[in-house]
């Protein structure tokens, strides 16, 4: 098979459906199955305080609203996905980690308009300087994408940009991991040329971190998103019980193949990545490392922050069995 192709769904047991909803079910062995190596920014504690700071003064959170978006962690995330970047570089990934977090949540639940979000902060991007707003996403965009341009290149920059405008733009879970990638370069310093980035083995090594990532984030928020009744289509577990007939725990080992495969998609690729000459290459290594670490990175902090498993997460990592919470009443 062309490693640039798409993986074909693997095959799994569990093709029935029971009788009655199950108690529990059993995570996929997903830190097993997921080889690369973890770090840890030194600088997370500093820039957690100081981003968790910036929620109060500039997007204004308070109370319980504050309390939920401090104990998610996003210090100790972004301190995994990128762990050789200096304060000042991992502390604009912080905050724009909270902000894709609070807007995305501003939106699904109605508190912000989801087209003036998009515009206001687009144009917040694309002129971070000028552009006037009372829009408090939007003014979140102004202050990091301000101090984002200070050190990033003209093509890390687009790429930036146009992940972000992916994000308003699309509904799964693949396009906020776009301006994610455009990190790894800003952080490192690098600006790696668009004809090395718009390569089809490039693209493809993207594809499956993003599908890596996704899915994982989908299985371990599966307990969670069907608690709160979100739809089907927005998670693929339920996806795959709902269109292949599968019981939770089928569906949750076919969604860990489905990582699995990601994983071994990336490896071929990496195997037949091109030569662009010495400069380019050992940039590319550095972002190739940089999508290790946020496969890898993302999925233990799932397990050290409150937002999916609460303060059961070390448990649930150890022993991956996860309590199915009842449904909530409309």
């Amino acid at each position: 098979m062309n490693p640039t192709t798409p993986v074909m769904f693997p095959t799994v047991a569990h093709t029935t459906t029971p009788d009655c909803e199950p108690s529990q079910f059993i995570l996929p062995d997903l830190i097993n199955d997921c080889h690369y190596a973890l770090r840890k920014n030194p600088h997370c504690y500093a820039v957690s305080r100081a981003s968790d700071q910036w929620l109060i003064d500039v997007a204004r959170l308070t109370g319980h609203e504050l309390r939920e978006y401090t104990e998610m962690d996003s210090g100790t995330f972004v301190a995994f996905l990128y762990p050789d970047a200096d304060a000042f570089h991992l502390r604009v990934c912080c905050d724009f980690i909270n902000w894709i977090f609070l807007i995305d949540d501003w939106m699904e639940n109605g508190v912000v308009d989801a087209r003036e979000a998009r515009e206001c902060c687009i144009s917040a991007f694309r002129d971070p300087i000028n552009f006037e707003t009372e829009q408090l996403g939007a003014k979140m965009c102004k202050s990091f994408f301000s101090r984002f341009r200070e050190t990033a290149g003209p093509g890390c920059t687009e790429r930036f940009i146009h992940g972000s405008e992916t994000f308003f733009a699309a509904v799964a879970k693949q396009s906020g991991c776009k301006s994610c990638l455009a990190l790894i370069e800003f952080v490192a310093g690098i600006d790696l040329p668009d004809e090395v980035m718009s390569h089809p083995v490039v693209k493809s090594l993207e594809c499956a971190t993003t599908d890596h990532v996704a899915w994982n984030d989908d299985i371990l928020s599966y307990n969670k998103e069907q608690s709160r009744g979100d739809e089907h289509w927005e998670n693929i577990v339920a996806v795959l019980m709902h269109d292949r007939g599968l019981d939770l725990q089928g569906a949750m080992d076919y969604a860990g193949q489905m990582c699995k495969d990601a994983i071994r998609r990336f490896e071929s690729n990496h195997a037949i990545l091109p030569s662009w000459g010495e400069e380019v290459d050992s940039q590319m290594a550095i972002y190739v490392k940089g999508m290790q670490n946020w496969m890898i990175g993302s999925l233990h902090w799932h397990f050290e922050s409150a937002r999916y498993f609460g303060k059961d997460g070390h448990a649930v990592k150890h022993d991956r069995i996860v309590k199915l919470l009842p449904k909530r009443l409309l």
